[in-house]
C-alpha cells in the first residue's frame, strides 16, 4: 500500500468510526464518511466495498481478540481443574477479564453492542451466550469426572441465566460507565455470579 493510499485508508477508518458511533450502522451514510475523509464516494469504494466492510474492519479485530482471550482463559481453567486445582473456578474473574479487555477497545465494543443492527455483529451477545453455554456444559462434565458433585439442573434455566450474565457484563457500555466504574462493577459481578453459579450447580468449595 502506497503512503497516499495508506493515508486515505486511515482517514476513511477514522471517518467511518465517527459516523457509526454517531448514527449507527443502518443510518450511516457512505457519502458523509467519504466527505469527512476528504474524498468522493467513488474514491472510498476503491478502499472498501461498502458500509459492511468498513464496519467489520473497525470491530472484527477487537471481537476476535476477545474470543482469543476467552479461549485462553477457558483452556487455562480446564488445565487447572484437570490438575486438581479448583481455585480458578472457585474465585471467578470472568467479568473483570472481559470488561478490562473491552475498555481497551471501547469504541469497537460501543459499535458492536450499541450500533451494529443490520450487520453480522448484531447477534454478538446471543452468540457469546451460546458459546458460554456450550463451554459451561463441557466444564461441568469435567468437574464430574474429577469427582465433584454437581446438582442436576435444567439446561433451559442455564441458558437464561448465562444470557443474563453475559448481558450484565456488557451493560457497562450501554450505560456509559467510566473504566474505573466498569472495573468496580466487574468485581461486583464476579463476586455475585461466582456465588450464584455455585448455588445453582450445588458446588461446595474445597469439597473432597
Amino acid at each position: 500500500m502506497t503512503r497516499d493510499k495508506e493515508s486515505h485508508h486511515v482517514s476513511i477508518i477514522e471517518a467511518a468510526a465517527a459516523e457509526f458511533l454517531t448514527c449507527g450502522f443502518r443510518e450511516a451514510s457512505v457519502r458523509r464518511i467519504a466527505s469527512a475523509a476528504g474524498m468522493s464516494a467513488s474514491g472510498l469504494y476503491k478502499h472498501f466495498a461498502g458500509k459492511e466492510e468498513m464496519f467489520s474492519a473497525l470491530v472484527e479485530p477487537a471481537c476476535q481478540g476477545l474470543m482469543a482471550l476467552y479461549r485462553q482463559e477457558v483452556t487455562s481453567q480446564r488445565q487447572s481443574v484437570s490438575a486438581g486445582d479448583f481455585s480458578r473456578w472457585e474465585t471467578g474473574r470472568g467479568a473483570k477479564i472481559t470488561i478490562s479487555y473491552m475498555y481497551d477497545h471501547l469504541d469497537a465494543f460501543r459499535m458492536i453492542i450499541c450500533k451494529s443492527q443490520g450487520t453480522k455483529f448484531e447477534n454478538f451477545l446471543h452468540d457469546f451466550a451460546m458459546l458460554e453455554e456450550e463451554t459451561t456444559l463441557s466444564f461441568m462434565e469435567l468437574l464430574k469426572k474429577k469427582g465433584v458433585k454437581i446438582r442436576d439442573f435444567c439446561v433451559k434455566e442455564l441458558h437464561l441465566l448465562i444470557t443474563a450474565n453475559i448481558n450484565a457484563v456488557f451493560q457497562t457500555v450501554e450505560h456509559d460507565f467510566t473504566r474505573e466504574e466498569a472495573l468496580h462493577y466487574a468485581d461486583t459481578l464476579d463476586r455475585f455470579f461466582s456465588r450464584a453459579w455455585k448455588g445453582f450447580f450445588g458446588y461446595q468449595e474445597n469439597a473432597d
